[in-house]
């Protein structure tokens, strides 16, 4: 998961959440102020299970 984080002048703070890397760099460059683009990992996610023999 992709998640875009603006901050706006007036104190409010709106996150975006993508699925796939190229939305969320697409609607990056889209979007004015001050943002954070940033990739959430989960360790429980498939890729980090280890198999227990």
């Amino acid at each position: 998961m992709w998640v875009i984080t603006v901050y706006s002048n007036d104190n409010n703070t709106t996150m975006f959440e993508f699925e796939t890397e190229k939305e969320a760099k697409d609607a990056f460059m889209n979007i004015k102020g001050r943002k954070f683009l940033a990739e959430v990992i989960y360790f429980n996610d498939a890729c980090f299970v280890q198999d227990i023999a």
